[in-house]
């Protein structure tokens, strides 16, 4: 695997971004918070994380829910993934939403998503009048059926 160097300011009083495991594809964001911020049922909000990265060229971190808050309190991310892109250089914020029924107390220091590093792409469109036809065709949305 790949590795490549990220430059990273920390505003906040946590420690940097880590992976849990040796074979985590997402480090653990944690909230920057000077007083907790509760999330009432569907409220969403922006929650600071004190980072402010410099990615290079041809990256973007995706920010993503962390598994374990989604399944047991039902807290999310709403743009998720959120992209983060290369030229990019303010605050990361997160932006929380609690799906439910209880409040959910975010507190500093909280570890409140994932951020995963990807290389991507760039496309460049041909504009054509018809595509090549394919067996799926135009079927969509569960078209070849539920088993």
């Amino acid at each position: 695997m790949a590795e490549i160097k990220i430059k990273i300011v920390n505003k906040s009083q946590n420690e940097l971004p880590e992976y849990s495991t040796i074979d985590s594809a997402g480090m653990d964001i944690r909230a920057s918070l000077s007083e907790a911020v509760t999330l009432q049922p569907l409220q969403r909000a922006l929650i600071p994380t004190g980072l402010y990265i410099e990615l290079p060229q041809g990256y973007e971190c995706q920010i993503r829910p962390r598994s374990g808050l989604a399944l047991k309190k039902g807290i999310s991310v709403l743009n998720s993934p959120g992209t983060i892109d290369a030229d990019y250089r303010g605050e990361i914020g997160i932006i929380l939403i609690n799906l439910s029924q209880e409040p959910f107390v975010v507190t500093n220091g909280e570890r409140i998503c994932q951020m995963v590093i990807k290389e991507y792409t760039k496309a460049s469109w041909i504009q054509v009048d018809t595509l090549d036809e394919t067996q799926r065709g135009e079927g969509g949305f569960g078209h070849t059926g539920t088993k």
